[in-house]
């Protein structure tokens, strides 16, 4: 017990998370008459608001959602069932990829052509694939939560002088209050994301599936922190930042599901030009005012340059982000059609689109209906942290899409 006290004073030292001269007791909630100072025993709140968020989701998909897309006829019902063979599940389980050196092993054992094991590894791999309604309610619930979250960011930051002035972000720091709207909106966003750590094991299984967990608990880590260092002001204009680019990029794959393709390039290419505008813009502008105003005005401390760092970081991502969306709206410009999907893709598909760091996806579709397309663009913001990205882009003659697949994950705001 005394080890784990020693341990906790070490880290909670005031040296590191708070200004010079300054300790926990003096931003605890009733230090100050003037000043609400944010509590941390509020960061409980968002777990069973996280359960209430989920039933929401669940109300919305199974009522309305799913309706929708069914009526817009959406695709729910799967492949056809691979026969069970236990020999070759048990060599699926190890690897959903068909070596071909076991080829001949698996056809002495099962009495099967290897062509006929192909084939059944075909069907099953097509078996664990979601239908296009499930992603189409996934991507529906998420199109609907970063449109309200924005929104709601924005009417609550509008009269906040921080959100015309970036430099009001660090006047009085760290004697600043939260209000009742500040407060809801941190934790109405914290709620969301520890909705999704939990129902990750239940959705679309992504390829990217542990490092957007890994994503997901850093965001709320970085969150947690922000609000625990009465840095919430900065906070909150990196969240609503992040949210706003989110909104068409879901939209996007919505039309795409929907077989929507005009629609469908039209919305990314709104998103190319807000993802450029907010995370090449408005959000450089939050990073040199925590650079270079900030200095100026506060005491530097030690949670300072971290949280600093992880803002630049970010910023770092977003380039190579955007590099990665231009250079598939090049290409697709080039032959005529968007293609390609930056974020990540389905688990155990090879040739299925699907999202993370959220960039840019389309296919084409010729006039034999020998391919299909749609156009997505995938990046976030979460999102605070650090990520990954790669690129595939991949073909094939049987209505599948091509895709280009990146991860990543984001800042306090993501």
């Amino acid at each position: 017990m005394d080890l784990i006290n020693k341990f906790s004073n070490a880290f909670w030292s005031t040296q590191i998370w708070l200004p010079p001269n300054t300790t926990w007791a003096d931003i605890a909630p009733g230090s100050r008459p003037d000043v609400v100072h944010a509590n941390y025993k509020d960061l409980i709140w968002p777990i069973p608001f996280a359960a209430v968020v989920m039933l929401v989701r669940y109300t919305l998909e199974r009522f309305w959602i799913s309706p929708v897309g069914k009526s817009l006829g959406i695709r729910s019902s799967r492949p056809k069932k691979a026969a069970n063979v236990p020999i070759l599940e048990k060599a699926y389980a190890k690897s959903t990829r068909l070596d071909k050196k076991c080829l001949g092993p698996l056809s002495k054992q099962t009495d099967m052509s290897e062509r006929q094991i192909e084939r059944w590894w075909r069907l099953r791999r097509a078996q664990d694939k979601p239908s296009t309604l499930v992603k189409f309610c996934e991507n529906t619930w998420r199109c609907i939560y970063y449109l309200y979250s924005f929104i709601f960011g924005v009417i609550v930051l509008w009269d906040k002088p921080w959100f015309w002035d970036v430099k009001s972000c660090w006047y009085g720091y760290p004697h600043q209050s939260i209000s009742n709207d500040i407060w809801w909106y941190y934790m109405i966003s914290m709620s969301f994301y520890w909705s999704l750590t939990g129902t990750q094991f239940f959705d679309v299984k992504r390829k990217d599936f542990w490092q957007m967990f890994i994503h997901h608990m850093v965001t709320l880590l970085l969150m947690s922190l922000s609000w625990v260092c009465n840095l919430h002001r900065v906070g909150s204009l990196v969240l609503v930042v992040h949210d706003c680019a989110d909104i068409f990029l879901e939209a996007a794959k919505l039309t795409k599901y929907a077989n929507y393709q005009k629609l469908c390039d039209a919305i990314f290419a709104i998103f190319t030009v807000v993802w450029i505008v907010t995370r090449l813009g408005f959000y450089p502008r939050i990073i040199y005012s925590s650079s270079v105003e900030a200095p100026r005005i506060l005491p530097m401390f030690p949670a300072y340059y971290i949280f600093n760092s992880l803002l630049l970081m970010l910023l770092v991502l977003h380039v190579i982000w955007t590099y990665m969306i231009l250079k598939i709206v090049v290409d697709s410009l080039q032959k005529g059609l968007m293609s390609g999907d930056i974020r990540s893709s389905d688990s155990e598909d090879l040739t299925d689109s699907s999202e993370n760091a959220r960039l840019a996806n389309g296919s084409a579709r010729s006039k034999n209906k020998s391919n299909s397309g749609a156009s997505l663009a995938a990046g976030s913001a979460g999102e605070a942290g650090a990520g990954a990205v790669t690129q595939r882009k991949t073909n094939n003659a049987n209505n599948h899409t091509t895709e280009a697949a990146g991860g990543a994950a984001t800042t306090a705001a993501k």
